[in-house]
């Protein structure tokens, strides 16, 4: 094996597991990667290839010889992240996704610690008469031991689609609510008023958003406690919740599906959501592998924020467009946003 250092920064072609076994284990902080979808689509190589596979539980097996190398490497307060897409056969969804994460799970190497699903708000459009489009994938995140690095507090800080704070939208539902509640004359005119401060925090960026329930139009408080929140539905007809940014960290990612001009990958996964998995997973200065590296968005999304990147590939094709997407971006370059 070779010293882990033979392998930073750099964009390897060649078949993965060959590679991933020259590398010693115990050595890579994040491994997060999206290998070929079974029978979807085609990456310009050989028929041997992971994808191409004639049988689904070969294609598994496939997988698994990549991933228990992947076990191998990782750190034991490292993470894997595999995003495996799913496939229709005879109008069967054969559920590919969970096939590997069971198979992964059965081997009993690693624990499940999250499915986090990416939600694509541009799926393509393409309505079938006799299903629904599909509009999300799998990220399934595996961790060796319980003592897994996880950045809680720097996970979706800025959330996309965010509504612009100064547009005059902001609480008019709350308005309409209280004109047609049942709230006294009093009781409405104090509610205008505090709901008209609680704006304005939101437009000076006190707070991030607010919530608001009003006596007879929303239900009270789960539980039915006395005091806080039912007391001040009960005495002054409404109360109003601060929201500070910091809320519940849910295991749903949601981002567009991206193209990038000059690039032939036809599967590239957003670099938003690879930015967010390496924020959770990784500190500076960790190692983060993608043993498909396809377009290089692993990669890219590591050197904006400063980690260190290794990207392993069988398409030389690929190879070189992440290596020229790697030169045209520097360290804390701001990562890609979107406007929906």
């Amino acid at each position: 094996m070779k010293p882990i250092e033979e392998f930073e920064y750099k964009i390897i072609e060649g078949d993965n597991l060959k590679v991933l076994k020259e590398m010693p284990s115990d050595s890579v902080s994040l491994i997060i990667t999206s290998p070929p979808y079974f029978q979807q689509r085609d990456y310009g190589g050989k028929n041997e290839e992971i994808g191409n596979e004639e049988k689904v539980e070969d294609y598994v097996e496939n997988l698994m010889k990549v991933f228990r190398e992947c076990v191998r490497i990782l750190k034991k307060d490292g993470s894997i992240i595999f995003n495996v897409g799913d496939k229709y056969k005879e109008q069967n969804l054969l559920l590919v996704p969970y096939r590997f994460a069971l198979k992964v799970l059965e081997e009993g190497q690693v624990k499940l610690v999250n499915e986090i699903t990416w939600v694509k708000l541009n799926p393509v459009p393409k309505q079938y008469a006799k299903r629904l489009i599909n509009s999300k994938e799998p990220f399934f995140h595996f961790v060796k031991s319980k003592n897994y690095f996880h950045e809680i507090n720097s996970f979706l800080m800025s959330p996309i689609n965010k509504k612009n704070k100064n547009g005059n939208g902001i609480g008019k539902k709350y308005f309409e609510l209280i004109k047609n509640s049942d709230l006294s004359t009093e009781e409405k005119e104090r509610a205008n008023a505090e709901l008209s401060e609680i704006i304005e925090e939101v437009k000076k960026g006190d707070i991030d958003g607010f919530r608001m329930k009003i006596r007879g139009i929303h239900a009270l408080p789960y539980g039915g406690q006395q005091g806080g929140r039912m007391t001040q539905i009960l005495t002054k007809g409404f109360t109003i919740i601060k929201i500070h940014g910091n809320g519940l960290k849910r295991d749903i990612i949601e981002s567009p599906v991206e193209t990038i001009k000059g690039i032939e990958h036809p599967a590239i996964y957003p670099e938003y959501v690879v930015k967010e998995l390496i924020k959770l997973l990784t500190k500076e200065g960790d190692i983060v592998l993608d043993p498909f590296i396809g377009s290089g968005t692993t990669a890219v999304a590591s050197k904006k924020m400063g980690r260190k990147y290794i990207g392993i590939d069988i398409n030389k094709k690929y190879c070189k467009d992440a290596e020229k997407r790697l030169q045209k971006i520097k360290k804390d370059e701001e990562l890609e946003e979107f406007i929906i």
